[in-house]
């Protein structure tokens, strides 16, 4: 909360990324060390300090520019889709089964967050972020999830995934 980190989706961990709020111009160098934001047309969650060097703490949300400074290619890589969340173990596992029938390796993720825990359930495993776009896409269409990208990767010494 305290450092100068963030939170993306597809950005391989150790990423470091120039953020700039394009309100004011102020900007923030930050390392990418968590999964997230999990809120559709967010494309990256700050840490307080980062929010705080940018000015966006007040509105919440600005609009920014990134700029990829060092770190792996941010589009190559295996990718996953997210295409739920629940509190209920059980609804997640149910529709895990189901999708692993379809779109395997199914997984669910399980995160605990302050106000509860939930399952995160994701399918496949793609190489390439276009190639897990178009998957997605192709998931929306035929199941009608709302669809996240997700980078598959193992987090650094002391990050979160």
């Amino acid at each position: 909360m305290n450092k100068m980190t963030a939170a993306h989706r597809t950005m391989a961990f150790g990423t470091m990324v120039k953020v700039t709020n394009l309100t004011n111009g102020k900007t923030a160098v930050v390392r990418i060390t968590d999964r997230g934001p999990f809120i559709e047309n967010r494309i990256i969650d700050l840490s307080m300090a980062a929010a705080k060097a940018i000015e966006s703490i007040g509105p919440g949300v600005v609009p920014v520019r990134l700029e990829v400074i060092s770190g792996a290619d941010p589009f190559g890589g295996f990718f996953t889709v997210q295409v739920g969340a629940f509190k209920e173990k059980e609804n997640a596992e149910r529709l895990r089964a189901r999708l692993n029938e379809l779109y395997p390796p199914s997984t669910i993720q399980q995160v605990a967050l302050d106000e509860a825990t939930f399952y995160r359930v994701r399918a496949g495993k793609v190489s390439g972020e276009q190639a897990a776009q178009k998957f997605a896409d192709e998931l929306k269409a035929r199941e009608g999830f709302h669809t996240l990208v997700i980078r598959l990767d193992e987090a650094p010494a002391g990050g979160d995934q």
